[in-house]
């Protein structure tokens, strides 16, 4: 099986390396003179400097090589959120593969999740996302990791196991892409609240309060846009977010902890020389969030921190006075329990 990787950021690097222990695989870099020094150095020295580039591993900028040679096979688009759709407009409308996404997010300004995205400017229905609790520098290690690639479509998964599904790499299937893109998306809010948190020196209490009620927020979420309440207590939801909010690699729990030291997020941003998703997707979350009748307190308290209308104290003194109620595991309820 042929696999393609469209994108030579840090992801999209780790899963071609893994890849490409089992599979003919090719990375394609949007810049050539990125290609050519991947080429060249056989290390991405900005994203993975310590991994060396397998010699099988054929690397290049040309977007149409690289769609020819995963045609009939698997196809990655490793780009954040504001490159999926221009990438999925350039595939071939008879396009023969099976096409997963590996970002995380809303589409800003439209709030559109990757799978509606799709609907929206591909023809082929052999779409799905590949998701879950993962870093990419410990994929291209070879340390054990867990995804799940998620589609309507039983062969799009099908495909992910057959390509990923060695080594280090378990990948699990599910025909819930809108639970399994809102967990991937939401986690990354999430995540920047427990950085606060943690960066205010507010406790181990306080962090398990937010993931616990992060979680019940994402759910809420999820459920009032068509997806299955289980999904979240799976890979993309529970453990993704877990992952997210405490691991010391998390990008977007650095900006958290950045912010509650008082930086600015202009600074933070520029700091950390990658896409920190939750920032951009904070506020499109609220949008859809309203549009489904959903009230998710912790995402608008760090939507307006990210906005710079109040403080990290001010957001936390919001939360806590917010009126006692009993803790509710009914996922289809739009109430902020």
């Amino acid at each position: 099986m042929n696999v393609t990787v469209l994108g030579a950021g840090a992801w999209g690097t780790a899963l071609a390396v893994h890849a490409a222990a089992a599979h003919p695989t090719r990375l394609w870099a949007r810049d050539a003179e990125q290609a050519a020094r991947l080429r060249s150095a056989r290390r991405n020295a900005r994203y993975l400097s310590e991994i060396v580039l397998p010699p099988a591993l054929q690397i290049g900028a040309d977007l149409a090589a690289a769609l020819r040679h995963g045609e009939g096979g698997v196809v990655v688009i490793a780009t954040p959120m504001a490159g999926l759709e221009p990438l999925l407009a350039r595939l071939p409308p008879a396009f023969d593969a099976a096409v997963l996404w590996l970002c995380k997010g809303f589409q800003e300004p439209t709030g559109a999740l990757g799978h509606e995205i799709a609907r929206s400017v591909f023809a082929s229905t052999r779409v799905g996302v590949l998701s879950g609790p993962s870093f990419a520098i410990e994929v291209a290690r070879g340390q054990p990791t867990a995804l799940v690639a998620a589609s309507s479509d039983a062969s799009v998964g099908a495909a992910a196991v057959a390509a990923f599904h060695h080594a280090g790499l378990r990948i699990y299937t599910s025909a819930d892409p809108v639970g399994v893109e809102v967990g991937g998306a939401v986690k990354n809010v999430l995540a920047i609240a427990t950085g606060i948190a943690d960066g205010m020196g507010l406790g181990l209490n306080a962090r398990a309060a937010l993931v616990t009620r992060g979680l019940a927020e994402m759910t809420r979420l999820g459920v009032a846009l068509g997806a299955d309440a289980r999904t979240f207590m799976g890979l993309s939801g529970l453990g993704d977010l877990v992952l997210t909010a405490t691991g010391d690699l998390s990008r977007n729990r650095t900006v958290g902890l950045e912010l509650a030291g008082g930086k600015g997020l202009a600074d933070i941003l520029a700091d950390l020389g990658h896409v920190a998703e939750g920032v951009r997707s904070a506020p499109m979350v609220l949008t859809r969030a309203a549009a489904s009748g959903v009230e998710m307190p912790i995402v608008a308290a760090v939507a307006d921190v990210l906005a710079g209308t109040i403080g990290p104290e001010d957001a936390l003194e919001q939360l806590m006075r917010r009126e006692a109620r009993p803790e509710s595991f009914d996922a289809g309820q739009t109430d902020p329990a």
